[in-house]
Formats: structure tokens, C-alpha cells, sequence
């Protein structure tokens, strides 16, 4: 057994008078030591890392400083609030700047080239010479010399390799400085691959589930919230402690590219999932809670993106200059905060409310009434000090967006995102965030520009002041380090990461919710459910050429619309329609753009173009002349309008497939199952599907289970579709359900929270709360 540090020979001779004998035991782990406080906290460390342990009143603590003596924020008997302002007092400012500090994205392992690249030893990871699992030189660099505590994780080869990648990395900063553990993030990983057969008994790599959208389609926040209680033990196992998620934005602008991520665009609904989610996220229970709810099954919630980034102008998306501006015409900037302030700032569980908060890119037009400032979110210190911190009280950690202190050269490269501060420098920005009232940066790996923003501090205000501004972001993020229990284990059992991620009961359960969120919108002379060994015919599905926003451009094919695998466990697969009894077009929402076009520009036009939610080409007669928002460094004009410009979805043939093969089959019925981005404009294909069926991301076993009457249908639209673009243009980007809506042939409209089961449309208890 390991040799024990005592506090002080008072502290020996007293436990000696009482009878106090060790109350701990230890054990090794393997790249580890696991110490059980009887009645008491669990801790893990490494060996490796010159830890030691501190012995008092008969209980084992981890000398994370390794100066012999136990110090507030080493004792774990101690509130959060002690320890963290205990620590964050002894850190110095270097360490702090580090702590502010979050990582761009790491791969795990690291690419040899391309975005997230990295080295092992100087060598791609393609040498051959390191283990998936290894800490690329650039990891090692930002943790040990900028002081950095907070990475994001993107891909994983493995459960496996992620928790043995977590032990390395933790080990590293344990025996570094003051101890600090690692807090490792995620962007949301538990969608669906469509064409992966479903299978009770085998599990998977991690459980698969709808997107926000599609779990917001189930109207249940107990869905959203089951999600999070399992996602977050799933993140867990993977060493994950921070979820840069719920994305919460209020997606009352119809063309946004991220409305597939939010939960709608219905205030009360969009408030009770977001409270559902953090929630089942943050809290744990019985033996794996610390206190307060939090404990080793709690994940970090970080909302996303205060004040909300739905109402973006036209559409058009903030990772670009083009789409800098959030618009408020239909004076509804109280809608948008709902979500947050009533929904992730008002939970029913004990911890209160979501630990930390994201603002978006945006610059919120116009919403800065007190020092008339037009900047992007994290830079306003109205949106942030006066409305967040003041109005509504919010004291969590405040960390920026990704890259929004880089620097950019153009509105329409995917660059650095400083919208309204592109004239500043570096530096200039980091101190313009603090002084903001935010707390930590987005995608920043070295140290340097913080410490400088820090001396502009320094010169403002003075030593104190700064020192106490930074010592208060400080305690903010050491807090959210404390409450899962990182300082006293951090570590993982590579064995028991396998056996957690992705196992048959998380996995059936991802399932179950994603049958629940498939919407049924029409079901003409009740064609559904279908007899099972129907013969089929499925036409093949064309994907458009296209470039994605880091610049990796993908070409065009033709491919199978299903796995057809699992199709014809279901149906009989015919090659041609006159063969089939029923046909089925799996299809996708509009692909309508990104509202900037360069060769809009090159032909002497603004480069502003209408983003489209029908197939069909699409003048936009009806756009603004005017725009409300506008102005950019790198533009000589203000009016973004585009007015009688026009564009066309890059998927139309997905529209024209529906209504050929309707021709073809004559009588015989033509299922429509849509994968929803965005809404969309029915009245181009309705017409030609006996049934429609939408959902946001489900495996096509799921499909077939519904069209095959193995489950039935219950999701309802958490957003409207409309019947036009005319409503499209017309309705305003921050109002929610304010367009004019599809009615099909058979008189039902496509509103929000519509939706068909086999008895025809339903009207249950979530119609009737949220309709």
C-alpha cells in the first residue's frame, strides 16, 4: 500500500486517541489508482504524474500541488464555491489565461492533413509510429505550455481509444502546476446512420437518436430529457464532462442552415425541451451524485446561442460575414429568449440551470439600446453584462463561439467570424470579450493573446482590478471542473467505457424515440400501413456536387435512396415501376443555398441571392428592396437585398423523381418519406403521394417499421410548412409561426403541431399544451 503524506502530527496523535484507522482502501487500475473513501469521495491518479496522497481524519485526498499539505480546494469535503475560489486565488494569471482558453477541434486520433491535423513526435499518425490513443505534439504543447484545460473532441477511432486518450491526457495535466484536470467537450454525436440495420443485441458505437429537431417532434420532453440522462453517461464513458449543446435557437427564420438543430420554433415548447434536456444532461443520482445532483454521470450543458441566431436575416448563416446580421422586425426579441430564460435557466432538477452559455456569431441588430453598439454577441457588453448577467441574473460561464477573435479578409470565406470588430486587433478582441463580461474563447489554443488583453487591463483599470476580473471568470470555469468530480477522478476503466457506449439498452432506446418523431402528414384512403412482401420499386437517389463550409468539396453520384438489405427484409425490391405494387421516393428537404453567390458578384451584382425552399427555380419577386441590416469592411454598400434574383435548389431532381414515378405507377400508390433540413414547400410533389411521412434523421429500419405498421406514427411539426415562398419572404425572421400554411388535397394544414396516426389527425395532450 502506498506510503501516506500526513497533514500534521496532530492530526496522527488524534486520529490515534479516537480510534481512527484508514477509512480508504486502493487499488491499481492498470494506468491509475482507484482510492475508495469509505463514505466518502472516490478518487483516481495516476502514478505517473508524482500526485501523492494526504491522509486526515482517517480519509485519503490527492496533493495535487504536491506541497504536503492539504489545501481548500484539495479537500473534498469542501463546497464547489470554497474550493474554486480557493484555487482560482492561487492560480497565477498565466494559468488563468490558459483556463480561458478552449481548444479548436481535436480528432482522436489526429488527421494527417487537412482540418485538425496533427503530429506524433514530429510524424503523421499515418507512420505507423503512434497509438490511436497517443496525445498529438500539438495537444502536449497547448496543455503544458499555454496552460489549456478545456479540449473538443470531434471524431473518436473508438470507445476504446477516447477513454485511453482521456487517462493519457489527464495524466499529463495532473502532474502539471496545480493539478488541474481536463474538461473535455463535444459537439452533438449521437445521430443516426441511415442505412445501419438496427439490432438490439449488437450495440454500436454510440446509441443513435433523432437530431434536436426530430426529438423536439415527439412534443415530450420526457424523451428529450431520457436523451440527455443517457447521452450524458455515454459522454461520460468517452471522458466527455462539457456538451456544447442544447442548441437551443428559437428557428423562426425558415431558410436558416441550422434550423435542423434546434427544437423548433414554438417559445413554449422550445423553453420545455430545452429544460428537459439539461436536466437529463446535468444531473446524476443515487451512488454516482457528489452533491447537489451533480456526480459522475453530469455533463456540463452549454446552451447555444444567446440571444438566439434563428433570426437571421434572409437566411443566411453567421459562420460568413454574409450573414452577420440577426433582424428583429416583428419586435419579438422576447420570443427568442424564452428557451434560455424560461426553459435552460429554470430547470426541475437540483442543479438549477445550464452551467455555461454560448453566444451566437451574430451581431443582434439594433437590440443594443444602451451604448448603441452593433457588434457581434460576445462582444456587446449590453447582450452580455446588462441583459444576461444583469436582467436575468446569469452568473455560469460565458464561452465565445468558435474563431470569433481570428482574423478575416473577405464576407464569404470561411475564416475568422469578428463581425463589427473586424478593425481591432487580436488582442483588442480577447480584451473587448472580458471586459463584455464573457469568460472563456472558442476555438483559441495559445495563451498569448489573453495575457495581452490582460495588460490592457492592467493599463485601463489597474493590477487589482484585473486581477479580480480574471480571478472571477476563473472561479466560473473551475466550478464547472469541480461539479462532475474531475479533481477527484478524472479517470476511466477502458473496459467498462466499452461495455457503457452505444449498448443494447441505450441503443434500443435511441431507436424507440426516433419511430416517435417521424411525422405523418398524409395518409390518402389510409395506403399505410403496408402488407409486408408488397413488391417495391425504389428509384436511386441523385446527390448534388457540393463544397462544405471547412472547403471539402464532394462530387456528385447516383446511389441506393435505402440499404436495401434492410429493405427486402420488409418488401419484395423490383428494378422498375410497371412491376411494383407500391412505390416508395426517399427524398430530401430543398438544398436552396446559402444566400451569397460569387458569381452573382463577378457579374456586377451585390453577391446577395435568395435562399430557396422549393426545388423548382425560384425568382424572389417578393424579397425586400431594402435590407434592414447591412455593412461589412470588406463591402461599399449596406442594402443586402435580392430582390428578383433567382435560384434553384441543387436536389430538384429529388422533386421531379416523386412526380415521374407518380406518372409511372398510374394508380398504384407512391410513398414519399422526406429527410427534413428545412421546411419545405409541399405543393410541388403533395399531389403525387398517396403518403408523406418527414422526419430529421432516422434509420431507414425505422421507416420501414412505420410504413410496415410494425410501430405507428405520433410525431407532431414543431414548425410550420408553408405554402408558398410569398409567406416565406413575407413573414418576419423573428416571429415565431407567422406564415401561411400548406393545406393538402385533403384539407389538412401543415401547421405546427399537426400530424396523422392511423385514426386520422391527432388532437392529444401535446396538441392541446402546445397548439
Amino acid at each position: 500500500m502506498k506510503k501516506l503524506k500526513i497533514v500534521s502530527t496532530a492530526l496522527l496523535f488524534a486520529g490515534l486517541f479516537v480510534g481512527c484507522g484508514p477509512k480508504w482502501t486502493e487499488e491499481n487500475k492498470g494506468d491509475f489508482n482507484l482510492v475508495l473513501n469509505e463514505g466518502g469521495a472516490t478518487l483516481g491518479y495516476s502514478p505517473e504524474s508524482g500526485v501523492t496522497l494526504i491522509t486526515d481524519g482517517g480519509y485519503a485526498f490527492k496533493d495535487l500541488n504536491k506541497n504536503g499539505e492539504l489545501d481548500v480546494y484539495e479537500d473534498w469535503r469542501k463546497s464547489v464555491d470554497e474550493r474554486a475560489q480557493d484555487l482560482a486565488s492561487k492560480m497565477s494569471v498565466e494559468q488563468i489565461a490558459g483556463l480561458m482558453l478552449y481548444s479548436g477541434h481535436q480528432s482522436i486520433p489526429a488527421g494527417s492533413g487537412g482540418f485538425g491535423a496533427g503530429t506524433y513526435n514530429g510524424k503523421p499518425f499515418s507512420d505507423g509510429e503512434a497509438k490511436s490513443s497517443d496525445l498529438t505534439d500539438q495537444q502536449v504543447k497547448f496543455l503544458t505550455d499555454d496552460n489549456l484545460r478545456h479540449v473538443l473532441i470531434t471524431t473518436v477511432e473508438s470507445p476504446a481509444v477516447a477513454a485511453q486518450w482521456n487517462n493519457n491526457m489527464q495524466a499529463l495535466v495532473e502532474g502539471l502546476g496545480l493539478g488541474i484536470p481536463g474538461n473535455t467537450s463535444t459537439d452533438p454525436r449521437h445521430g443516426t446512420r441511415a442505412e445501419t440495420e438496427y439490432n438490439a443485441g449488437a450495440g454500436g458505437d454510440i446509441s443513435m437518436w433523432p437530431t434536436t429537431l426530430g426529438l423536439a417532434a415527439t412534443f415530450d420532453p420526457a424523451v428529450m430529457q431520457q436523451f440527455g440522462e443517457i447521452a450524458s453517461i455515454e459522454y461520460r464513458a468517452l471522458g466527455i464532462a462539457t456538451a456544447l449543446s442544447p442548441q437551443i435557437d428559437l428557428s423562426t427564420e425558415p431558410r436558416w442552415s441550422r434550423f435542423s438543430g434546434t427544437m423548433g420554433e414554438d417559445p413554449g415548447l422550445a423553453a420545455d425541451l430545452a429544460r428537459a434536456y439539461v436536466d437529463g444532461f446535468q444531473t446524476s443520482s443515487a451512488t454516482k451524485e457528489i452533491a447537489g445532483g451533480w456526480g459522475f454521470e453530469s455533463v456540463n450543458a452549454m446552451v447555444k446561442h444567446w440571444p438566439s441566431g434563428g433570426p437571421e436575416e434572409g437566411g443566411r448563416d453567421a459562420h460568413f460575414g454574409y450573414g452577420a446580421y440577426a433582424v428583429y422586425p416583428g419586435k419579438a426579441f422576447s420570443d427568442q429568449l424564452k428557451p434560455f430564460t424560461e426553459g435552460a435557466f429554470k430547470l426541475n432538477g437540483p442543479t438549477g440551470q445550464a452551467t455555461a452559455v454560448m453566444p451566437y456569431y451574430t451581431i443582434s441588430y439594433d437590440i443594443d439600446q444602451k451604448y448603441g453598439e452593433n457588434v457581434g454577441n460576445a462582444y456587446n457588453k449590453y447582450i452580455i453584462t446588462d441583459l444576461l448577467r444583469g436582467e436575468y441574473g446569469y452568473d455560469g460561464v460565458i464561452c465565445t463561439d468558435w474563431m470569433i477573435t481570428a482574423d478575416t479578409r473577405s464576407v464569404h470565406e470561411f475564416l475568422g467570424k469578428c463581425w463589427g470588430v473586424e478593425g481591432l486587433s487580436i488582442a483588442e478582441r480577447h480584451y473587448k470579450v472580458i471586459e463584455a463580461g464573457a469568460d472563456q474563447f472558442g476555438g483559441n489554443n495559445e495563451k498569448g493573446p489573453v495575457l495581452e488583453a490582460y495588460e490592457m487591463g492592467v493599463k485601463e483599470h489597474g493590477e487589482e482590478y484585473m486581477r479580480n476580473r480574471f480571478e472571477q471568470s476563473a472561479v466560473r470555469l473551475l466550478k464547472n471542473i469541480f461539479r462532475p468530480g474531475l479533481f477527484e477522478n478524472p479517470y476511466l476503466v477502458v473496459e467498462e467505457s466499452e461495455k457503457i457506449v452505444g449498448n443494447p439498452e441505450y441503443m434500443q432506446a435511441g431507436y424507440d424515440a426516433q419511430l416517435k418523431s417521424v411525422v405523418m402528414l398524409k395518409n390518402k384512403a389510409g395506403v399505410l400501413p403496408l402488407e409486408k412482401k408488397l413488391k417495391v420499386y425504389i428509384p436511386q437517389k441523385f446527390t448534388p456536387s457540393g463544397t462544405n463550409w471547412f472547403g471539402m468539396r464532394s462530387e456528385e453520384k447516383w446511389s441506393d435512396a435505402a440499404n436495401m438489405s434492410i429493405v427486402e427484409k420488409y418488401f419484395e425490391i423490383v428494378d422498375a415501376p410497371e412491376k411494383a405494387d407500391v412505390a416508395i421516393c426517399l427524398i430530401s428537404s430543398p438544398q436552396g443555398g446559402t444566400g451569397y453567390s460569387l458569381e452573382d458578384k463577378q457579374k456586377g451584382g451585390n453577391g446577395y441571392v435568395p435562399i430557396s425552399l422549393q426545388y423548382k427555380p425560384y425568382t424572389a419577386k417578393y424579397a425586400r428592396e431594402e435590407s434592414i441590416a447591412g455593412g461589412s469592411p470588406f463591402e461599399d454598400f449596406t442594402n443586402r437585398s435580392y430582390k428578383d434574383k433567382t435560384t434553384a435548389a441543387a436536389n430538384a431532381y429529388d422533386m421531379e423523381i416523386v412526380n415521374k414515378t407518380k406518372a409511372q405507377m398510374g394508380d398504384k400508390p407512391v410513398i414519399v418519406v422526406v429527410n427534413v433540413a428545412n421546411p419545405f414547400i409541399p405543393a410541388e410533389f403533395e399531389k403525387s403521394a398517396d403518403a408523406i411521412l418527414v422526419h430529421c434523421g432516422v434509420q431507414d429500419q425505422a421507416i420501414f417499421d412505420l410504413v410496415t405498421g410494425e410501430a405507428e406514427p405520433s410525431g407532431l411539426l414543431p414548425f410550420q410548412l408553408p405554402a408558398n415562398m410569398k409567406t416565406v419572404e413575407e413573414q418576419f425572421e423573428d416571429v415565431p409561426r407567422d406564415m401561411d400554411c400548406y393545406a393538402d388535397e385533403s384539407g389538412n394544414v401543415y401547421d405546427f403541431a399537426y400530424g396523422l396516426n392511423w385514426s386520422g389527425v391527432i388532437n392529444d395532450i401535446r396538441v392541446q399544451t402546445y397548439k
